[in-house]
C-alpha cells in the first residue's frame, strides 16, 4: 500500500490490505488484533504508523518524495513470510527460455519495471 499521509480512512485500509478495523481491534478472518487507543486519530481516521508496528506490518518512508509504502504483515515483523518465487521462465538476451528454479539455493534479486 502507497500511502501520501500516514492518517487514512478505515475502509481504504481495510480494502488494501484485508485488515478490518472494528471494535475489538484490527481483524481478518478468524484473527482480531487489539489496537491501542492512539490508533485512532480525533477524526476517526487510522494511524497506520501505530497500526504497522501493532500488525507487523513493515513501513518505510521515502522522505524526498513524500510517500510512505506499507508491507505485508509478517510473523516477526521484519521479513516476509514467504521468500518463494512461484514458477517463472523467461526469455534470456539470447531468446532461450531461463527457468528461475534454475538459481535454486542462491540469492536472487529480481529487478521489475514498467514504461507507463
Amino acid at each position: 500500500m502507497i500511502l501520501t499521509d500516514l492518517h487514512v480512512e478505515p475502509a481504504i485500509f481495510a480494502a488494501e490490505t484485508g485488515w478490518v478495523i472494528k471494535p475489538e481491534g484490527a481483524c481478518r478472518a478468524d484473527v482480531c488484533v487489539p489496537l491501542p487507543s492512539d490508533s485512532r486519530t480525533t477524526d476517526d481516521r487510522l494511524d497506520v504508523g501505530v497500526v504497522a508496528e501493532r500488525l507487523g506490518m513493515p513501513l518505510v518512508h521515502d522522505e524526498p518524495h513524500g510517500f510512505w509504502a506499507l508491507g505485508p504483515e509478517t510473523r516477526t515483523g521484519r521479513a516476509l513470510t514467504s521468500a518463494q518465487a512461484p514458477p517463472l521462465e523467461l526469455p534470456d538476451f539470447d531468446g532461450n527460455p531461463f527457468q528461475l528454479s534454475s538459481l535454486l539455493g542462491q540469492k536472487v534479486l529480481l529487478v521489475a519495471w514498467a514504461s507507463w
